[in-house]
């Protein structure tokens, strides 16, 4: 069994397409003064951020840390958001900066989308039901190797997350993206022979005849170094008495 090649997975392709309606945001409009007002937003439980795309000038905004957060654990792809009160408009999460070490949101870019015109962006992948898995239940371990794919789709039709059942999946196959079925209105533009995710052999543990060899070994070797330690404390010991 660990002499297999990889295999491509045969299951037939089973995906859920997990859909987030639309949310509303209101974000405050500010002035772009540079990183030392951005510090100080962030000092007050704000995020900066812009907006930019379309046929519109980029807008630069700021947003409470916590319903920036909250909202986008909630929302889909697409956000209605407003600036200064004024009228909403979609946008795209085009880019998240985070802290390095708090992982904190530090800036955010908002894409301005038309709903009528097809744009393309990343989904995540959740691969389910690996507990179930033939290969995994034998000892192998599921790998994903990628976790965001790129699609093409009008914004509405963009999905939040895109999953796929791995249940069938035996040890040594590989499942690739043209084995996932997009969502409808959904293309995906990255390469299909993609190695999304596989399951590989368990790892082979040592003999347990080697380790009881090598146990010997160590042990006559440490036996070997207490005897000449006393030897020598004996001769040691002899040459006092004689002096």
């Amino acid at each position: 069994m660990l002499g297999r090649s990889p295999r491509r997975c045969p299951l037939p392709a089973t995906t859920t397409t997990i859909m987030a309606d639309s949310t509303k945001l209101s974000l405050n409009a500010r002035d772009p003064e540079g990183s030392r007002s951005a510090r100080r937003l962030r000092r007050a439980g704000e995020v900066p951020g812009v907006i930019y795309g379309g046929d519109g000038e980029p807008s630069h905004f700021s947003v409470d840390a916590r319903i920036l957060r909250n909202t986008l654990a909630h929302s889909g792809a697409i956000l209605d958001v407003t600036v200064g009160g004024g009228k909403a408009a979609p946008v795209l999460v085009k880019d998240l900066q985070r802290h390095p070490v708090r992982g904190d949101i530090v800036h955010v870019d908002f894409l301005r989308v038309n709903m009528n015109e097809a744009i393309q962006t990343t989904v995540v992948v959740e691969l389910v039901g690996a507990d179930k898995a033939p290969g995994i239940v034998e000892g192998g371990v599921l790998a994903q190797e990628v976790r965001e794919v790129n699609v093409e789709a009008l914004p509405g039709d963009i999905p939040d997350v895109i999953q796929h059942d791995v249940s069938g999946m035996e040890i040594n196959e590989v499942l690739t993206l043209g084995s996932i079925t997009p969502p409808e209105g959904v293309k995906f533009i990255d390469d299909p022979e993609e190695v999304i995710a596989s399951i590989t052999p368990p790892t082979a543990e040592p003999v347990e005849e080697e380790i009881e060899t090598e146990t010997e070994l160590v042990g006559e070797g440490a036996a070997q170094a207490e005897g000449d330690t006393a030897e020598e404390a004996a001769e040691s010991a002899e040459s006092s008495d004689e002096s």
